[in-house]
């Protein structure tokens, strides 16, 4: 069974950083993502790891974030540095994946979600 369980969010003043956790049971050795949703807003791709290492951002935090995976722990981590006010949204890890490399930081490619956790960024 897939639990996906992401810990780390809280707040920060602008130009800080936040590391985010997602126990991923079951999941880690797949291609997995992190994304992100503010209120109003629709839920975004933010970064995607896959199976093999490949690492892709979205423009909006490349040079800023970080994914990667903890195999022995069976996490997935987002190290978030030098953030905005515009990165303040509720983050969520996500696993299932069934599509392509194309497409990895499309939300609807995913079948499994965690709870998310929320990251408030002030300026």
């Amino acid at each position: 069974q897939v639990q996906l369980v992401e810990s780390g969010g809280g707040s920060v003043q602008a130009g800080g950083s936040l590391r985010l956790s997602c126990a991923a049971s079951g999941y880690i050795y797949s291609t997995m993502g992190w994304f992100r949703q503010a209120p109003g807003k629709q839920r975004e791709g933010v970064a995607a790891i896959t199976s093999n290492g490949n690492t892709r951002y979205a423009d909006s935090v490349k040079g800023r974030f970080t994914i990667s995976k903890a195999y022995a722990r069976d996490t997935l981590y987002l190290q978030m540095n030098s953030l905005k006010p515009e990165d303040t949204a509720m983050y969520y890890c996500a696993a299932g994946y069934g599509g392509s490399w194309y497409s990895v930081l499309t939300p609807a490619e995913y079948k499994y979600w965690g709870q998310g956790t929320q990251v408030t960024v002030s300026s």
